[in-house]
């Protein structure tokens, strides 16, 4: 998320961002407390314990009933695709269960960047955190129709 801020400053998106560490109920509150175009979740990634290690690829995800917010992990997953070693990997999953697609007010999308229990995605992560967040900054400006500024 921070690698991504000077992009979307540069852009003339204005940012807020979440304290690391706080509840799930305390971002979904600073969220709905702003009027935003868009509530963007990055995490990452872990496969359930019998299938630990073993997953790996960037999953993205949208509320089930918000076309705006399929719209949004779409253009984030096609451009995913052109950084991510294995585009094939890249998926776009509608949920209806997650509460920070659910509960927020603004179009939302949850991005698990990479499943940090597999050695090759933790380390593609580890080391492409710029590139990660220019690519994310990218499909942000994309999905809210401004013209994408660098401000390198």
């Amino acid at each position: 998320a921070d690698a991504m801020i000077p992009y979307l400053k540069a852009s003339g998106i204005s940012v807020t961002r979440n304290i690391p560490g706080d509840s799930l109920a305390q971002v979904i509150r600073q969220s709905n407390a702003g009027n935003y175009d868009l509530h963007l979740a990055l995490h990452s990634n872990s496969s359930p314990e019998h299938l630990a290690g073993t997953l790996q690829g960037p999953d993205v995800y949208s509320y089930t009933y918000s076309d705006a917010g399929r719209r949004a992990a779409d253009i984030i997953a096609e451009n995913l695709k052109t950084i991510y070693p294995n585009p094939n990997l890249v998926t776009v999953l509608p949920t209806s269960t997650l509460a920070e697609l659910r509960r927020t007010r603004a179009v939302s999308v949850l991005v698990e960047i990479a499943y940090h229990d597999n050695y090759d995605d933790a380390n593609w992560i580890k080391n492409n955190i710029g590139t990660i967040g220019y690519n994310l900054a990218l499909s942000v400006t994309e999905i809210l129709g401004v013209p994408f500024v660098s401000p390198y």
